[in-house]
């Protein structure tokens, strides 16, 4: 992780001056406040601000459905029936804003989740670091036979140190070739002007790390962390889901403990597969051809009842 001195400073100077306040705050999340928490080589994950806590779920929730509510004997419950039923709005009213490093392929895979607020470093006003993302052995893979967008077996042996030799020299010859365009000097000594920041940029690889602010709410980041915590997911943004995943547990434990059940460890049943779980309860035995779903939908049915 590289944060530098000025930053580890400012981060104890922040949390060596706490603030009074008389709104709601959450112990588990106050630890978190400022701190970085490493994710990969050079990245991290730090909690930079937040509003409401689990009180703030149900507050909400009891005001939005009032007398609908009061067979609902505790907090816990009410929340756990809030997640069971989809109800989403009670959920938004808790907000993170969080400090992100990544390698800029993977902040492309997570810009598809629009429902935030992003504010990207930008490398048209100031120079990226000297800092590329490089896989670790156990993380370079061939291509999956089975999934066109995920991983087989691990590489070894001369393939595995050629791609890793490979992921190394190409970023550092494109970064030398960026910081060379960006001088005032020429590679014979000879006096330049120097290519605008802008346009240096596109030389740069894909495995360089970019920052960026990360706002959104409480609803919003359980869905993101639905899809990018899940054990399908590409590693490299799943260890960012995973270190985010930790703080949100300690933020709002409850309903983290819905989220868990619910959506990380439940699963969603198509008419079909009800149909065909009914028809196996009697006594019936299904197969993918009668069942009326495709092989896909099948293997993962499968994968789930056996």
């Amino acid at each position: 992780m590289s944060l530098t001195p000025d930053q580890l400073a400012e981060i104890e100077a922040a949390r060596a001056n706490p603030r009074q306040t008389l709104r709601a705050t959450s112990p588990g999340m106050e630890a978190h406040l400022y701190r970085a928490h490493p994710v990969l080589d050079h990245g991290f994950i730090r909690v930079i601000d937040y509003m409401g806590d689990d009180s703030a779920i149900v507050q909400a929730a009891r005001v939005s459905y009032g007398a609908g509510t009061k067979h609902v004997s505790n907090d816990e419950g009410l929340i756990r029936y809030l997640m069971r039923h989809w109800h989403s709005t009670p959920f938004e009213m808790c907000e993170v804003k969080l400090h992100v490093k990544l390698p800029v392929f993977v902040a492309r895979q997570w810009i598809r989740h629009r429902t935030a607020n992003v504010n990207e470093y930008s490398a048209r006003y100031s120079i990226l670091d000297r800092e590329f993302y490089i896989p670790e052995p156990a993380q370079l893979a061939a291509q999956s036979t089975v999934n066109n967008q995920g991983r087989g077996a691990v590489l070894e042996g001369a393939e595995a140190a050629r791609v890793l030799e490979t992921l190394k020299r190409d970023a550092a010859s494109s970064y030398d070739n960026y910081a060379q365009m960006l001088g005032q000097e020429g590679p014979d000594g000879e006096p330049q002007q120097g290519l605008a920041r802008e346009l240096a940029r596109m030389n740069l690889p894909m495995n360089i790390y970019t920052q960026w602010y990360w706002k959104t709410d409480l609803h919003n980041l359980f869905h993101f962390l639905r899809l990018r915590a899940d054990a399908h997911a590409q590693y490299e943004i799943r260890v960012y889901a995973d270190a985010i995943a930790a703080t949100v547990k300690d933020w709002v434990p409850l309903a983290f403990a819905a989220f868990e059940d619910y959506r990380m460890g439940g699963t969603t049943l198509s008419a079909k597969a009800i149909a065909v779980l009914k028809r196996r309860l009697k006594g019936e035995t299904v197969s993918q051809e009668d069942s009326g779903m495709s092989k896909g939908e099948w293997r993962e049915f499968e994968g789930i009842w056996g």
